[in-house]
């Protein structure tokens, strides 16, 4: 019988670097995106896929993320008072959303690291596995909902993709494969950052996986890459020898919430399908692009 996925990794250790000074007291995760943290977004997209526990790889200065998925009696107690219900409903629902589980990464750099060291609180379980500054704008179905859809059809390792141009090539890993229907992908190869010269493929790699736990054994035996870090796609790429690996393109829109600019684009995006500020905000941003 098939298992359903219930667990989900978020890896926040990163330090942010490219926000400094922002990120110097508060993590890249806590910036906002109009109204909610960055990080509140992928877990409540990931309750609505299903999940159930949400296991949060963090660093020693990533304290306010766990409690802001904490329980806040003083404030509740003070919105209590102010007579603001629909606050303090957004405030208590918030650590209910999920049970979650924070621990620190200790197993060395890159991206394979952090899904290695919560090792222990996956079993024998198939996973998720998501970034904390990924973001999917979605019509429909959210984008783990997406990449479960296809584990279920395909009971196989599952990782997202999306078109991207040139350019995409350098900053993320790329697919390359077959079509087997609409929107999924056999894998043949993941190459990390090829760059456009190195591959055909403009199909690319970008956040989330659904992964089974053979992965595990593999990421302890991957060898560490030319930084000295641990990479996942090698990991699934050496899983990919011996069973078989699908991409599904996600039908939605990317915001990559990591660097300050592409924050600030992901906020527009945001702001222009909120029904409560679009057309306000439409307003402003035409009047600015007027001046």
């Amino acid at each position: 019988m098939q298992k359903k996925v219930k667990k989900a990794i978020i890896a926040v250790a990163g330090f942010g670097t490219r926000f400094l000074p922002v990120t110097k007291a508060q993590p890249k995760e806590m910036l906002p995106v109009i109204d909610k943290p960055i990080i509140q977004y992928i877990v409540e997209d990931a309750v609505k896929a299903g999940i159930e526990d949400i296991i949060l790889v963090t660093n020693y200065n990533k304290r306010s993320i766990e409690d802001h998925f904490g329980v806040s009696k003083e404030l509740e107690s003070h919105l209590e008072e102010q007579g603001k219900d629909n606050f303090l409903k957004q405030i208590k629902d918030i650590p209910n959303l999920a049970n979650f589980v924070f621990i620190r990464q200790k197993s060395g750099y890159g991206n394979g690291s952090p899904v290695l060291d919560a090792k222990h609180l996956i079993g024998n379980e198939p996973f998720a596995v998501l970034w904390g500054d990924d973001l999917f704008l979605t019509d429909k179905k959210t984008h783990l909902e997406q990449l479960l859809d296809a584990y279920y059809e395909y009971n196989s390792v599952i990782i997202t993709a999306m078109d991207i141009d040139d350019e995409g090539t350098k900053k993320y890993g790329v697919i390359e494969g077959e079509e087997v229907k609409n929107g999924i992908i056999k894998v043949n190869k993941l190459i990390e950052k090829p760059g456009p010269e190195k591959t055909k493929s403009r199909i690319g790699s970008l956040g989330g996986y659904i992964l089974t736990p053979e992965i595990f054994e593999i990421l302890q035996n991957t060898p560490l890459d030319d930084k000295n870090e641990l990479c996942l796609t090698d990991a699934i790429y050496i899983y990919s020898q011996n069973h078989d690996v699908y991409a599904k393109k996600i039908e939605g829109e990317y915001n990559d919430a990591g660097n300050p600019l592409s924050w600030l684009k992901t906020n527009v995006n945001y702001a222009l399908k909120r029904e409560d500020i679009k057309e306000e905000f439409k307003d402003y941003l035409k009047q600015k692009i007027n001046e």
